[in-house]
């Protein structure tokens, strides 16, 4: 008996690495900008990540990334965006409202933003995790209360930086299957699409910052 036990644990246990370690699975290559996704373990959503260069330098990109109000001109279905706490140049919390299509709820987040850099390899880790309570929820939107979010950036002697950006996240309630696949496919395509169109207006063009070395 308890070798039976012992046996079917551990063939759960092998199950789960096995699902942990799942291989991404390209899901659309537009324009250079790469959408991949895999299962996640215990979850219904997948996560993905989006592989792209870009023509900018890290500066400017982190520059964009840290713009909370200029966020609204190229991350997907942004209805409205608002700065909740500056902690540092390098931090800060952030709230957002995204559009979801009727009969849906919108969804809210907030987001807690902080920039590192590896002063070695001077790759760029951008942390963007969900803070589910740092502000009361709003009647008529569903909150996002877990997402994870996460910028890879890494300068090329091209003068590019290559991008990797993973997510994963519980838009919470109950949502449509065609819905999912449109914020999961679509939504990253169309984000970065806006994002090469923002990182060229002037307002980044010789962006230097103190944290980052380019």
């Amino acid at each position: 008996m308890y070798k039976k036990i012992t046996l079917s644990l551990l063939f759960l246990l092998i199950l789960f690495i096995a699902k942990a370690d799942e291989p991404w699975a390209l899901s659309t290559n537009k324009e250079g900008i790469k959408v991949y996704t895999r299962h996640v373990p215990d979850s219904k959503i997948k996560a993905i990540k989006v592989e792209c260069a870009l023509n900018a330098t890290p500066a400017q990109l982190v520059a964009v990334l840290l713009d909370i109000k200029g966020s609204i001109d190229w991350v997907y279905h942004t209805k409205s965006v608002n700065m909740i706490k500056q902690v540092s140049p390098s931090e800060l919390y952030y709230y957002s409202e995204v559009t979801i299509p009727w009969p849906v709820h919108n969804r809210d987040f907030i987001a807690h933003i902080k920039v590192t850099q590896d002063p070695t390899t001077k790759v760029i880790t951008v942390d963007a995790p969900c803070i589910p309570d740092m502000i009361p929820a709003k009647d008529g939107i569903v909150r996002i209360e877990h997402s994870v979010g996460k910028w890879i950036i890494t300068p090329t002697d091209s003068g590019q930086v290559k991008v990797e950006y993973t997510l994963h996240l519980d838009p919470g309630g109950s949502v449509p299957a065609w819905l999912l696949n449109m914020f999961i496919t679509q939504g990253p395509t169309e984000s970065f699409k806006k994002l090469k169109l923002q990182l060229q207006k002037g307002t980044y063009k010789n962006v230097k910052l103190a944290y980052i070395a380019d």
